[in-house]
């Protein structure tokens, strides 16, 4: 794609005015301004003594002068929902506490990700607080696929099991469950995926995505459920008179750690409780009572104060790493010892896959690019790309690299014979789950399932072409991607207004992620001195303002897309500069660098 001799200006289809004028940037792109009450502005900007940007990105997230405090301030007494809103939750406390009362055996069935194995340490160190060995079984990615199978569930009944738990998975595994159910196996499933028109045979299914669940905690990442799971248990324990001097009460709150890491790297919506969840957790985490988290820490090369970044970004791809090209339970099994040295092996042991994981991802994802590209009509509404022999371990993060690169719902498909494993990864407003779903509703996939920014499937190589037409159309119908979607912007600042002072401000909105993005902002009308390519492949300058003003910018991974040539190749020209501004600390220094996301040339108009 061309980066375009000055930024196109004009309205897009929606009518709305492109802001700076910029409709095609150098990621082809629009850049449009995001709505904001100007009285709530005002009002937050008086009652919080906020500077007008940071009142203005939290009033275009749907922040009032009402939810503000909570807002800035999120604790888990104000935001914590009561546990027995959701549907089957009491019935599953209640077998709960009848399995600690006569000291069940009890197994674990959770899933290979993130979300899966902090679950499934969630479990085993609550448990473990009371006294009771939990057995834990995480499936084999390939051997095994996703979610319960029958031959597990029925080894982990002939091992003692008594009473089963599914975490992260469970709520399409009918006929796994039905063998269960047969053999004597009791199961309560705890899930946050897309719920089919039937429940599956389970003594009791917690989720909140249940058709007849009114508790509208529906954002939940599983192991956000299986903490209120906990939660009401743990209410439960103390009303029978459970807990005392040789049974003490768990300390729940110890455990947001874990709530925190595996909210953050499931990409679930930060706001309402899973807010309180991740701002409370990574204070714990930042003290380094887990075990496996510290040693995880240690050798990624990180140290506290964590944030959400070295969650989603640096520990969370090593504890991935295991269930996607390793031994698919370390991660659990790192997240639930209390032992330093194994620990310490764990994690050793999770650098290594995380470190194979990313060879054999950027081979699959330059064969997938190459494919979209050569083949993606200009008005389409998702992406699909399929590979032979694509380790089935990394098609989630080529389908989420083709989602950032094209900007749109993006599946990636491995074909091992005459069957695919695929992933996709969707983007705001589309639904892929549902979508998913829909396609196996239909037969257009063997089997299917998900949430709303991500899904797994597997279908057959002769359904590949009718795949792509069914998601298209779903998707179509879901949202308009008659343009290329707009880049949300916050505003504008200075770049003499970006300094430390201002980052403090903006700190005060975190956590950032889904549903709670991080302010995107644009600096205006300044030059860039001599760009450099730093790392692997990141481009980094210095930008100066007309009047005055010096701030360091860089553009990650940039260097061999159209951002990165234009800023490698600016030539002293003036240019707007979109992305983020963040603290630079590094080496002990109180400064802050701008974090490009996009640029596009300054016009005639916005020279003036």
């Amino acid at each position: 794609m061309p980066v375009p001799d000055h930024a196109e200006t004009s309205k897009g289809t929606s009518g709305e005015p492109d802001f700076l004028g910029v409709r095609r940037s150098a990621r082809g792109r629009p850049w449009r301004l995001t709505a904001a009450d100007a009285d709530l502005v005002s009002l937050l900007i008086r009652r919080f003594g906020l500077p007008e940007v940071v009142a203005r990105a939290m009033a275009a997230r749907g922040i009032s002068a009402e939810t503000a405090e909570a807002y800035l301030n999120p604790t888990l007494r104000a935001l914590m929902p009561d546990p027995s809103r959701l549907a089957d939750m009491d019935r599953a406390v209640d077998r709960l506490v009848a399995a600690v009362r006569a000291n069940e055996a009890i197994a674990v069935f959770g899933d290979y990700d993130v979300d899966g194995a902090t679950s499934s340490a969630l479990l085993v160190r609550y448990f473990r607080a009371l006294g009771m060995a939990v057995r834990v079984h995480i499936p084999d990615r390939i051997a095994e696929g996703y979610g319960p199978n029958a031959a597990a569930l029925l080894g982990l009944h002939a091992a003692g099991a008594r009473l089963l738990l599914t975490v992260d998975c469970g709520v399409t595994a009918f006929d796994a469950l039905a063998a269960a159910q047969a053999a004597g196996l009791e199961t309560i499933v705890v899930d946050h995926h897309q719920v089919e028109e039937t429940l599956p045979p389970a003594f009791a299914v917690v989720d909140p995505k249940r058709r007849d669940d009114d508790s509208g905690t529906d954002g939940l990442a599983a192991v956000g459920v299986t903490f209120l799971l906990l939660a009401g248990l743990n209410r439960a324990l103390r009303q029978a008179g459970v807990f005392d001097t040789a049974r003490p009460e768990p300390n729940l709150m110890a455990l947001l750690d874990l709530v925190a890491f595996g909210t953050v790297c499931d990409v679930v919506p930060l706001s309402g409780i899973n807010r309180a969840f991740v701002a409370q957790g990574l204070k714990v985490l930042a003290g380094c009572g887990n075990t496996g988290l510290a040693a995880l820490s240690a050798v990624a090369g990180i140290k506290p104060p964590f944030e959400t970044y070295h969650i989603g970004f640096v520990m969370g791809p090593r504890v991935n790493a295991g269930g996607r090209v390793g031994k698919s339970d370390l991660g659990a099994r790192l997240l639930a010892t209390d032992d330093p040295a194994e620990a310490r092996t764990l994690a050793e042991e999770l650098e290594q896959h995380n470190a194979a994981r990313r060879e054999i991802e950027a081979t699959a994802l330059d064969e997938a690019v190459e494919q979209v590209a050569a083949t993606l009509p200009p008005d389409s509404a998702v992406v699909v790309a399929a590979g032979e022999d694509w380790h089935p371990g990394v098609v989630g993060l080529v389908a989420a690299r083709l989602k950032e690169r094209f900007n749109v719902p993006a599946c990636a498909v491995t074909f091992l014979g005459e069957n695919g494993k695929g992933s996709g990864r969707s983007v705001p407003g589309v639904n892929l789950g549902a979508a998913i779903l829909a396609a196996r509703e239909a037969g257009v996939v063997l089997t299917g399932g998900g949430h709303a920014m991500a899904a797994g499937f597997t279908l057959a190589r002769r359904d590949l072409s009718r795949f792509c037409a069914f998601l298209s159309d779903h998707v179509r119908s879901q949202s308009d991607a008659a343009e290329s979607p707009p880049v949300p912007v916050d505003g504008a600042i200075d770049i003499r207004g970006a300094n430390p002072e201002l980052v403090s401000v903006l700190s005060r909105m975190e956590p950032f992620g889904a549903g709670n993005e991080e302010p995107r902002f644009v600096v205006p009308s300044v030059r860039l001195g001599r760009a450099e390519v730093v790392g692997a492949g990141h481009v980094r300058a210095f930008a100066y303002g007309r009047n005055g003003g010096r701030l360091k910018v860089i553009a990650f991974r940039a260097a061999d897309d159209d951002l990165g040539r234009a800023m490698l190749g600016h030539r002293d020209r003036l240019m707007h500069l979109l992305g983020v501004l963040r603290a630079d600390t590094w080496q002990g220094r109180n400064d802050v660098q701008f974090v490009v996301e996009d640029l596009a040339w300054a016009d005639d108009q916005s020279e003036g």
